[in-house]
């Protein structure tokens, strides 16, 4: 039997990522797949790639925000855009790394702090207070999280999950990958699931 798995590179500060993230525990599980959390940082990627947010084009940043809000509708979630975007998510990838490698246990419960904090209650992790919050009501140490942040290890292991995306064709958040097929975008989830439905990879 064929294991099927879909790694799944995301960053916080991306709304995009957030509606992924908000369904893909279900698909996966509901197709018997690992999911596999490979949490970047974006702003390297783009950096990397030469690519940038959509925001940096006017017309085309008011229609994805738009789009968001539909997806988020269809899929039921809730969604508030940020007034504070862009956040700088680089210190927050580095903790939710930092989590993921020394407590999984509570990898999930940052994941969704950060989530939520960000795109359904429209904090502005731009502030360390407001970070140290977060934390907190999330029922972390803020004093372990800097640690984390600070673990030569954390930082080699999200540059290293930086480094392999771009290695892997990878110039946004958030990117799937089922086998060596790629796609990118929530909107595209659905061609992940006809992938782990039956095997069939759309457009290999």
């Amino acid at each position: 039997m064929t294991t099927r798995s879909v790694d799944f590179y995301y960053d916080y500060g991306s709304p995009s990522s957030y509606l992924a993230w908000t369904q893909l525990a279900r698909i996966c599980r509901e197709h018997g797949a690992t999911l596999n959390y490979k949490p970047i940082v974006l702003g390297a990627i783009f950096k990397a790639t030469g690519n940038a947010s959509p925001v940096t084009v006017p017309a085309k940043g008011r229609y994805t925000m738009l789009d968001f809000g539909r997806w988020a509708k269809k899929w039921g979630v809730p969604l508030r855009m940020n007034p504070h975007f862009p956040i700088d998510t680089v210190e927050l990838m580095k903790a939710g790394y930092g989590v993921q490698l020394r407590h999984p246990e509570r990898f999930e419960d940052f994941n969704r702090a950060a989530f939520t904090a960000l795109w359904v209650d429209a904090r502005n992790l731009n502030r360390p207070e407001e970070v140290a919050r977060m934390v907190v009501d999330a029922g972390f140490d803020p004093g372990q999280i800097r640690e984390l942040v600070q673990d030569p290890e954390v930082r080699a292991g999200i540059r290293r999950n930086t480094e392999e995306a771009v290695a892997r064709g990878v110039f946004g958040a958030p990117t799937f990958f089922v086998g060596d097929q790629m796609y990118w975008g929530q909107d595209r989830l659905f061609m992940v699931e006809e992938a782990l439905t039956d095997g069939r990879v759309i457009g290999a």
